[in-house]
């Protein structure tokens, strides 16, 4: 039978169904971060809730010099769409016959959260002189538009010059097995909306009419067959892809007026937004369109490459796993891309992320207390003048 009472769990579990059992859906938080801010505090953390608009956020930091080692993360989760559809409803978090967490935020990202305080708890217990201090960033506006969440809670960090030297995100950057890959970059994403001008006309009558489909076609052609760069050791080659278009009044015997095309470049650092901004509009005017097109910086591309929390991290989970991770800039973005921002050496680990945004989301249950492990066993190599023993 399911487990779906905590009780005899590990600390880590305990948390995780707490978090998993509250609805919050973005931008609500349903109090997510009031458990947190109570496990911090009774730590001596120092708490800043940082609300803007409709969003809570909070800055939690200990102790007061040396290195500052940031986790982030978030609180709010995607919608689970109709519960019926789900094996075990989404907010009533239950552990399967097979071992694994079940609910919605399983693996994104509240299990990585519980792991996160839990290894905190434990590091700071086994370690009160560590050289440095903890921070926790914490936002419930990941899931959705992203503006009054970490971006919103960087900027006022940036504002009085705070200092953020490392920062583990805790999104599931694993694939087949706990640790076995690390996010240490994202690349950028600039989107667009592309509307194109025609003369509406009757379908017999094209010669009184000029058909936008048809003048897009040879552009947006180009378009995909565009080489923006190859990439390079750490980033696949710039990609560009459509993902919408929309014309016509639904009347068969009508030529549209207009058509819009959405598309999204996801970009290396070979390339910038501005260089794809230019380029893409000399391809739009050499096919002779009259046109405009509204651009959306969705995050510029980072890279941490070798340094203290990349080798930290990668110490942290072989001392766990006993297996080397891969490093990867695969996948969208996260808000890492904000983070980075502040000449911060940022990484992703967290859980398995196979089941992400899905119906039935779950992880091994055992993989956070791990996971827990892992994020204590960095603290130490980035902290602590011992060896990483844990």
């Amino acid at each position: 039978m399911p487990i779906t009472e905590p009780e005899g769990l590990s600390p880590t579990l305990t948390l995780a169904f707490e978090l998993l059992s509250r609805a919050s859906v973005t931008p609500d938080d349903e109090g997510c971060q009031e458990l947190m801010i109570e496990r911090l505090a009774a730590l001596g953390f120092h708490i800043e809730r940082l609300p803007f608009g409709d969003v809570k956020n909070f800055w939690a930091v200990r102790g007061h010099h040396g290195p500052v080692v940031a986790f982030a993360g978030h609180t709010d989760v995607v919608p689970s769409g109709p519960s019926n559809n789900w094996q075990y409803p989404p907010f009533e978090p239950c552990i399967d016959d097979e071992g694994m967490l079940c609910g919605r935020g399983a693996a994104d990202m509240k299990g990585s959260l519980a792991s996160m305080l839990t290894a905190v708890e434990r590091f700071v217990a086994n370690n009160p002189n560590y050289d440095g201090r903890i921070a926790f960033l914490i936002t419930s506006d990941e899931e959705g538009p992203a503006v009054d969440g970490t971006r919103a809670v960087v900027e006022h960090l940036r504002e009085r010059n705070e200092r953020l030297d490392y920062c583990i995100v805790g999104e599931p950057s694993s694939t087949t097995r706990l640790g076995d890959a690390i996010k240490n970059g994202r690349r950028g994403s600039l989107g667009a909306t592309l509307h194109i001008k025609g003369v509406q006309g009757h379908v017999a009558y094209p010669h009184l009419a000029r058909n936008p489909i048809h003048q897009a076609m040879p552009a947006l052609d180009a378009l995909v067959n565009e080489h923006w760069d190859a990439g390079n050791d750490f980033f696949p080659a710039t990609s560009f892809q459509i993902s919408n278009l929309r014309a016509g009044t639904g009347a068969t015997n009508v030529i549209p007026g207009d058509v819009e095309v959405v598309f999204n470049f996801r970009f290396s650092t070979e390339v910038t937004h501005e260089e794809l901004k230019a380029r893409t509009e000399t391809i739009l005017d050499q096919h002779g369109l009259e046109y405009q097109v509204d651009w959306t910086l969705n995050g510029e591309p980072f890279l941490t490459t070798e340094g203290a929390l990349v080798d930290a991290a990668i110490k942290g989970v072989e001392a766990v796993t006993g297996q080397r991770p891969a490093l990867s800039t695969s996948g969208g973005t996260s808000d890492g891309r904000f983070i980075a921002t502040l000449g911060t050496q940022v990484v992703e680990l967290g859980p398995l992320n196979d089941t992400i945004h899905k119906v039935n989301e779950r992880v091994r249950a055992s993989d956070l207390d791990d996971l827990s492990r892992i994020y204590e066993a960095t603290l130490q190599a980035l902290l602590t003048s011992g060896e990483v023993n844990l």
